[in-house]
This record gives C-alpha cells, sequence and structure tokens, in this order.
C-alpha cells in the first residue's frame, strides 16, 4: 500500500506511531544524535591570520548560542577570548589582494572597499556609500586601486585621493538614422537652397566637434547590445580593461510552492531551469584605455573547436550542432607587468580545457595547453567544483598550473618560450591547492600521497623535487600559515575525532618542530560520554577487477544481527571513506547506533568518487547507475562472502546522489537489497540542471540513450523490496516534483511496498533537528521492519 506521512500537527498520529524507535538497544538516540552541532559540539572554522602575524582568529561558538562568533588567539600570551561585535566589524576582511611588494592589501567588507596597512595592521576606508562597491584591485603599478561598482570600473588614486569612473557601459549608441538615396539628395538640395540651414548646420557641427574633444576626457561609451558585462578587470599597469560579455538564453524555470508560509498563503519560489538549456554565449574583449577603443579577444585560433562528441557516433541519423564551443573564461591572471595574460577557457560542452596567453594590446592569445578528456574536464584545481588553479612563476618567464595528464591531478609547469610542460609532481595520488612560499623558493600543496583517505601539507622546491611532509597527524590537515610562514593552524580531525584548532611550529624552519598543539576544545560531554567508532578502511575487488574503498563497521559478536546496511554518500564526486570527521556526521553517528543495533555497515567510495583520480572519476560517464551502482552490489556481496551476512538481510540508503542509487538499487537490483531509504532523490535526470548533469550525460536532446539508462524513472517496474522515499517540498536543488513524477509511476505499475515522508518546509539540506529526526526514525524502522521482521 502507498502511504504519505506528513510530518505535521494534521497527522499526529502517524507522526508519532513513527517517532518510537522500534527495537533500538543503542545507548544513543536518535533525536539527540540528530541535533547536530548542538549534540557534537560547534567546532572551529575559518582561521585566519592578522597580517603582522600576532593574532590567529577563527569563528567558533563553544557556548551553544545561536551563531558562531569571532574568537582570536594571541600568540604573545597565548591566550583565547571572544571579539565583540563591534570589535570584529572593525576588523580587516580575511580575503585580501595584496600589491606587489605586499606591504598594501586592498579588501571588500560590507560593500565598501578599504586599503590595509600590512606592517601595522591598520586600514583606511577608499568608499563609505549606500551602494555595494566590489572586487578591488592594484592598478597603475601599486598607485591606484581599482574597484567596481553599478557594473562599472572605477580607480582611486592612493596619493590624491581622488575617484575615477573609467568605463562607461551603454546597451547601445544613439545613431542619427541612416537616409536613403531619395532623402539624402532632398538633405543636400535643402542646404543648397537656404542660408540659414547652412548655417546652423555650420553651428552645431562646430558645437559637435567640441563635444568630441570633449569626450576623450570621459570614459569611452562601449556598447553591450543588452547583454550583462562580468569578469570586469584592470591591468596592473593602469593600460588595459578587460571584460567579458554574457549572454545567456531564456530558460523555463521551475516553480516550487511553499505551503507552509507566515501569510498563511501558498507562496511560489521560481527556481533553476532544467538539464539542456542553450548554451551561454561569452565574448572577452579588452579596452585600451589610452587608445580609447575597445575589441575582442580572438579565440578562432583554439585546437579542436570543431571537436564533435564521440557518442554522437551513436545516433547516426541525429546532425550534431555546436557552432561555438567556447564556454566560460576564467581570469585574467596578469603577469606583474600587465604586459600578458592567462586566460582558462572551458568548453561549453565540458570536455575541452584550454590554458592560453593574451597578448591586450592585439587581442590575440597564444594557446599554451589544451586538456581533452571525450567524458568531461575536471579534478582537483580543474574547474567544476573548487575552481580553477594556476599564476605566474617568479621569474615571470613560465607559468604553472593543474593537470590530470597522467590520470591524476598534478602540478606541472611551462617556459613560456619552449612551451614544454613539466610535471612537478607525479604519482597515484592528487595535489590540492597549491602555492608559492613567501620568498617564492618553494610550493606548499596538500596531497593525499600516503592513502586516498589522508590528507597532509606538503612543501617542496620550487623546480620540483622531494615533497617533504609538514604535517603528521593521520586525518585531514588544512593549514594556514602565518603572514611569515614560520606557524601553521590547523584544522585537524580524525574518522572519530570532529574537528579542532591547532597549532605548529612550520617545520622548514624549524627542523625541531613538536607536536601541534590544540587550541579549542569544541565537544560536548555527552557527546564525549560514547565511545564512537573508528571504521576500519577497507578495499575489496569489483566485478571488473576494480580496487573500492570503503569504510567499514562492524558490530560485536554478541549482537551481530547478520544484517547490514549501506550508506551511499551524495554528490557523486565526493569522498567519504577517509580518515576525517566527515561531512555527513549525522550519518556516521547514525551508523554508530545501527552497530550497537548489531547491524553491519558499509559506506563505499563508489566509482565517480573524488580523490581516485580521472578514470574512477569518469567511471560514471553516460550510465549513472552502472559501475556506481554495481560497487554497491560487488559490497553487499562482499559482505555475504567474507562476514556473514544474510542474502536477505541487506539494505541500502543515502541522500541526493546517494538517493539516486538506493533508487537504481531498489529497482534494478531487488535480489540484492531488500530495503532502502531514499533522501532528497533524483528519479529522472532530465529534471535537474545542466551544469552538473550535462557534464556526465550530455544532454537529453542530443544523448537520450545516456538519460534513459541513468533515471530510476524508467526501471520503477523492478521494485520488489520495500522502498521509503523522504523529500522536503521546498527543495530547490532536486525539486520535489521529481519524487511527485515517480509517485505517480509507482502508483500506475501498481507497485505497493513502498511509502514516501514530506517535510513541507525544508529544502535539500535539512535545517530543522525534528526534521532530521523523523526522517532517521522511519529510516531506522524501515530497516527494523524490513529487514528483522521487526513489528
Amino acid at each position: 500500500m502507498n502511504r504519505f506521512f506528513l510530518p505535521i500537527v494534521m497527522l499526529a498520529l502517524s507522526f508519532t506511531t513513527v517517532q518510537a524507535q522500534k527495537g533500538n538497544t543503542s545507548p544513543l538516540k536518535i533525536k539527540d544524535i540528530m541535533k547536530g552541532d548542538d549534540f557534537v559540539g560547534h567546532l572551529p572554522s575559518n582561521p585566519y591570520w592578522s597580517t603582522d602575524g600576532s593574532t590567529l582568529y577563527f569563528d567558533w561558538n563553544p557556548d551553544g548560542a545561536l551563531s558562531d562568533s569571532l574568537y582570536a588567539y594571541t600568540l604573545a600570551r597565548k591566550t583565547t577570548k571572544k571579539v565583540n561585535f563591534m570589535e570584529t566589524n572593525a576588523l580587516p576582511s580575511q580575503r585580501l589582494t595584496y600589491n606587489q611588494d605586499k606591504s598594501r592589501a586592498v579588501y571588500e567588507k560590507g560593500g565598501d572597499i578599504y586599503l590595509l596597512d600590512v606592517a601595522t595592521y591598520t586600514a583606511t576606508p577608499i568608499t563609505k556609500t549606500l551602494d555595494r562597491e566590489s572586487s578591488p584591485h592594484f592598478t597603475h603599478n601599486g598607485k591606484s586601486v581599482a574597484f567596481t561598482k553599478g557594473g562599472e570600473l572605477f580607480t582611486w588614486s592612493i596619493a590624491a585621493g581622488i575617484t575615477e569612473q573609467q568605463t562607461n557601459f551603454v546597451k547601445s549608441k544613439d545613431k542619427e538614422p541612416k537616409r536613403d538615396s531619395k532623402d539624402e539628395w532632398l538633405y543636400q538640395d535643402q542646404l543648397d537652397l537656404f542660408d540659414v540651414l547652412r548655417e546652423r548646420k555650420h553651428k552645431k557641427d562646430t558645437g559637435d566637434e567640441i563635444s568630441k574633444k570633449l569626450e576623450t576626457l570621459q570614459p569611452l561609451e562601449i556598447e553591450t547590445g543588452g547583454k550583462t558585462v562580468i569578469s570586469l578587470e584592470m591591468d596592473p599597469s593602469g593600460n588595459y580593461i578587460t571584460y567579458t560579455l554574457m549572454d545567456r538564453p531564456k530558460s523555463k524555470g521551475t516553480i516550487v510552492p511553499h505551503f507552509v508560509t507566515e501569510s498563511g498563503y501558498t507562496e511560489d519560489q521560481n527556481t533553476r531551469s532544467k538539464v539542456g538549456d542553450e548554451p551561454t554565449q561569452y565574448e572577452m574583449f579588452v579596452y585600451d584605455v589610452n587608445e580609447r577603443k575597445s575589441y575582442p579577444v580572438m579565440l578562432d585560433n583554439l585546437e579542436g573547436l570543431d571537436y564533435v562528441p564521440e557518442y554522437t557516433k551513436e545516433y547516426p541519423d541525429k546532425p550534431y550542432k555546436n557552432e561555438d564551443r567556447i564556454g566560460f573564461i576564467n581570469g585574467p591572471t596578469w603577469n606583474e607587468e600587465g604586459t600578458k595574460a592567462l586566460l582558462d577557457i572551458q568548453a561549453n560542452d565540458y570536455k575541452d580545457r584550454w590554458i592560453v596567453l593574451l597578448d591586450p594590446k592585439t587581442g590575440t592569445v597564444e594557446q599554451l595547453d589544451r586538456q581533452h578528456d571525450e567524458a568531461w574536464i575536471a579534478g582537483p584545481g580543474i574547474g567544476w567544483f573548487g575552481g580553477s588553479k594556476l599564476g605566474w612563476l617568479p621569474d615571470g618567464k613560465s607559468v604553472w598550473f593543474m593537470s590530470e595528464k597522467t590520470g591524476y591531478t598534478h602540478l606541472y609547469t611551462m617556459d613560456l618560450k619552449s612551451k614544454k610542460a613539466k610535471a612537478l609532481t607525479s604519482g597515484t595520488f592528487e595535489v590540492y591547492d597549491p602555492f608559492i612560499s613567501k620568498d617564492k623558493t618553494r610550493w606548499y600543496f596538500v596531497a593525499n600521497k600516503n592513502h586516498p583517505g589522508d590528507r597532509q601539507f606538503y612543501a617542496m622546491p620550487l623546480k620540483g623535487g622531494k615533497m617533504e611532509q609538514l604535517t603528521q597527524m593521520t586525518g585531514r590537515n588544512d593549514v594556514f600559515l602565518s603572514p611569515d610562514e614560520q606557524k601553521m593552524a590547523i584544522l585537524y580531525s580524525y574518522s572519530n575525532t570532529p574537528t579542532e584548532l591547532f597549532l605548529q611550529d612550520n617545520p622548514v624552519f624549524n627542523k625541531q618542530a613538536g607536536k601541534a598543539e590544540q587550541l579549542t576544545h569544541s565537544q560536548t560531554e555527552v557527546f564525549k560520554a560514547y565511545n564512537w567508532k573508528d571504521p576500519e578502511i577497507i578495499t575489496f575487488t569489483a566485478s571488473d577487477g576494480a580496487e573500492v574503498h570503503a569504510r567499514l563497521y562492524q558490530p560485536e559478536a554478541n549482537v551481530k544481527n547478520n544484517a547490514a546496511i549501506i550508506f551511499v554518500h551524495g554528490a557523486g564526486y565526493l569522498q567519504n571513506a577517509h580518515k576525517w570527521w566527515s561531512s555527513y556526521f549525522r550519518e556516521y553517528m547514525f551508523h554508530n547506533l545501527l552497530v550497537d543495533n548489531g547491524y553491519t555497515v558499509l559506506d563505499i567510495d563508489y566509482r565517480a568518487s573524488a580523490g581516485y583520480g580521472r578514470d574512477w572519476r569518469t567511471g560514471i560517464y553516460r550510465h549513472m547507475g552502472g559501475k556506481d551502482l554495481s560497487d554497491q552490489v560487488d559490497g553487499a556481496h562482499m559482505l555475504m562472502e567474507k562476514y556473514g551476512i544474510d542474502s536477505d538481510k541487506i539494505g541500502i540508503y543515502g541522500g541526493s546522489y546517494g538517493g539516486f542509487i538506493t533508487l537504481m538499487a531498489l529497482f534494478n537490483a531487488p535480489d540484492t537489497f531488500s530495503a532502502g531509504g531514499a533522501i532528497r532523490s533524483v528519479g529522472d535526470w532530465a529534471a535537474y540542471n545542466h551544469g552538473y548533469t550535462a557534464r556526465i550525460l550530455n544532454t537529453p536532446a542530443t544523448d537520450s540513450l545516456a538519460y534513459k539508462r541513468s533515471s530510476p524513472i524508467y526501471f520503477a517496474d523492478g521494485l520488489k523490496g520495500k522502498l521509503l522515499i523522504l523529500h522536503g517540498m521546498v527543495d530547490d536543488n532536486v525539486h520535489f516534483q521529481d519524487m511527485v513524477r515517480l509517485s505517480q509511476r509507482l502508483i500506475e505499475l501498481g507497485k505497493e511496498d513502498w511509502e514516501m515522508a514530506l517535510y513541507p518546509v525544508e529544502r535539500h539540506g535539512f535545517v530543522e533537528a525534528s526534521s532530521w529526526t523523523d526522517e532517521y526514525t522511519r529510516i531506522f524502522n524501515l530497516f527494523q521492519e524490513a529487514l528483522l521482521n521487526e513489528k
């Protein structure tokens, strides 16, 4: 029987009935662990240093207040104190843009621009307006600060204190209508006949000439044709301004109705469109300030602009058109002189990335590197999640960038004269967030060299060489160097230990650096009272021979019930079989509760997960629900063969992408999984957004086969086990409409063993503890009933 559970007062009977946990023998209670940070403790985040290096600031909430506050650790006194609101408001931003010698910095805060003296950590306001100014950067060789306001670029002279508008974008210039041949004859005839008309025209022409001379003192009018101006920036010399015109075709969005509102009326929210949008057009231009002319950046010499994807061969009767493959243009990243700039260009079909050298004087580019993938371009520092990482080397003659050329993301340099790329790192591991040291002699970066689930901080000579590991604690180490790089502030966590802030000397400068000193202690007493399990990181062999990493939680022999739950993390490209505190910490605590109740729990980094290189990342190309699902099935078989799990006692659950896999598991592997909890799930990829989905499945119009083999709604007839669907009704990421359509499909198919729980005030990421509690109580009861027959 299909039932819709609504956790609101109107259905209090079903709500109350479900709230009772069936047979829970763990000291943990779902209602407690679903309080999140209020149960675990509010953890520190966002550390940054004062520019004089005397103080380490970070966000924290050890008192359990309504929100985090700013805290300051003073190195000299070794004390930590809460910074009051007014003092916090007066402090400089943590996002600073420096001049070349790093004696000054600029930043935006509260919509105003400030100039910071680095040595004294004191700031001077450049603007104090009700308008919003943003994107400050130094120009005119450090003598001026450029910023944007109202879609225009302004400069402020540091010496004179004068603000000058540099651009003037207009939709179109006023032009006199052009006369046809008849009207031109009449016009000239009138001038020949009448003296007064000739005299008036002479006066007007003279005035126009004076006006044109005066116009040279004003910013040049630049036509946009109604397109949107983005990426507005002035080069370090002040000679050139670059900007991009974006033309986004209109796409029909989805309406998400809100039923529980303050007004008492249903209120509609307009949200994203669905995958398959016409590509956004991007055109980059250079405005030569001195010559007062604007001209396009020419990208017609890039390799592969006429590329036709391999998958189109499966559609011989369907013409493929992609006349302009240029997608988003990242940059410019200028050299110090402002004579050259790097551009990082993405193809609109996501299968190419071009790194090019821009000559601003001519608007021409020289291709330095083309990265191509018949699936899609991505990886740490290569666009998609986290943006691109690239820049100039100190010699000004070489550049650096990230590439998946070897199958793993590594750091490369290129000499601009020879155009030869050199790999500075290599191996079956990934490099993250590289940057150059203050003295320009070494690299700093994070890498998972020791283990895919262990991230350490490294230093390496600028030209490459031995990687020196600077952190020693197994898990995740996010390092924030002091301005002089002598100290390392570390956000550190382990599998069963939440994130805390540590301080350590940098071994580059102090070879006798001791252990990191813990500065914060965030855990609540109730959290510390439980002995949290350290899941074992295992590997098992998939049916195609791949080695799959997973977290394994095993119960004590005296409570083991021979049932297992497989958890599927979300996002697809995300990592959870690692050795640090999970972003899925509620689920982690729920897994401890399951283990206490005798369940074995497996948490798999299936195909498409992050941290394992290109082939793992693209293993789902054109078939989501293929290898990512078979990895779950192979994991289930491994549990049966190696850990004594009964074949009829395996459940599966997850949220978002994990919910999608749960649906595919119940529909396509019903003999393996007896029950599943699908949270905020994608039921039809044709209904999801373009930026994520088109990378993996192309578009429904060009690759319909990929969508039909990847979308659960087409396989709903395979449902045999018990399915619980849970979804927020105001989800503006995976729309509730998706599950409404799936429910109608299940109704038409006559399926009975499924239920749906709806959450009227929740978006994609749940907020209310009551919703979390209801959701996971239902999931727990589902497994108790379906796998252990507890009614």
